[in-house]
């Protein structure tokens, strides 16, 4: 007999009954900051973490006030990724629960998937700031914003293969483009940590800086953001986000036609 609450509505249901708030949002001058606020995990991606994160960065992109939004981690991690609660819960869903492998499917696409493309799908600038560790599908979500930016105490963990997964979360594509396919096969192979000059050497990142300096330097980019003509990154953004899949032709058509 499958087991009803093993499910994806199950388990949506029991994190709607917890109380604890793990997500934070700080709104200043037009500029959001969002911090994944469960120190103890390293804001492991538990249901209740990822499942408020997702909604929190929902609401903020359509809040008309907001002109960019900041994305990091309390300190002393950015994201750890998946915890082992919601990996225990996947496997108990695949044994006992009726929907089988669509079960987890729905998870990783509305949740894990949900965080990624509102992150990405915003006419909004969104800006990682990568505080600590950064690992799995914390390093997806910090990857699918529009600027990375990392501590000296960051560490970008490319793990996947070493824990028998596929890269995730949109990862396939960001590491293909940003670093090639022999270097994307290296590091999937390696499963190493890149720590945060390496990153911004090879590109994954935009820059590495100071701890100290990390917030700040973000909200000075999402201030420059704000500056900006209003409705001019809503018109930027997409085209830039789609141009490296576009051929010049249709690249100059779109700026023509974006042009304000």
């Amino acid at each position: 007999m499958t087991n009803v609450k093993a499910s994806y509505r199950g388990l949506v249901e029991e994190i709607q009954n917890d109380r604890r708030t793990l997500v934070r949002v700080e709104i200043e001058n037009g500029i959001a900051t969002i911090t994944m606020d469960d120190p103890a995990t390293y804001n492991a991606l538990s249901g209740t973490l990822c499942y408020q994160l997702r909604e929190r960065i929902e609401e903020t992109l359509r809040d008309p006030d907001v002109s960019a939004l900041v994305l990091t981690g309390a300190d002393p991690a950015f994201s750890a990724g998946g915890d082992m609660r919601l990996m225990q819960f996947a496997d108990t869903i695949l044994k006992e629960g009726r929907e089988g492998a669509i079960g987890m499917w729905r998870w990783i696409r509305y949740q894990f998937g949900g965080v990624a493309r509102a992150l990405t799908q915003s006419d909004k600038i969104c800006i990682a700031a990568v505080n600590g560790p950064a690992a799995g599908v914390g390093l997806a979500f910090a990857l699918a914003c529009d600027m990375v930016l990392v501590s000296d105490r960051a560490r970008l963990v490319t793990a996947f293969g070493k824990i028998g997964l596929l890269p995730e979360v949109g990862t396939s594509w960001l590491f293909a483009r940003r670093l090639g396919h022999h270097k994307f096969m290296e590091l999937y192979l390696d499963g190493r940590e890149v720590a945060a000059a390496e990153a911004a050497e090879l590109g994954l990142v935009n820059k590495c800086l100071p701890h100290d300096e990390l917030l700040p330097a973000a909200r000075a980019y999402a201030q420059k953001a704000g500056a900006m003509p209003e409705g001019l990154l809503g018109l930027a953004k997409p085209l830039m986000r789609r141009a490296a899949d576009m051929t010049w032709e249709q690249a100059i058509a779109m700026e023509e036609y974006a042009e304000p």
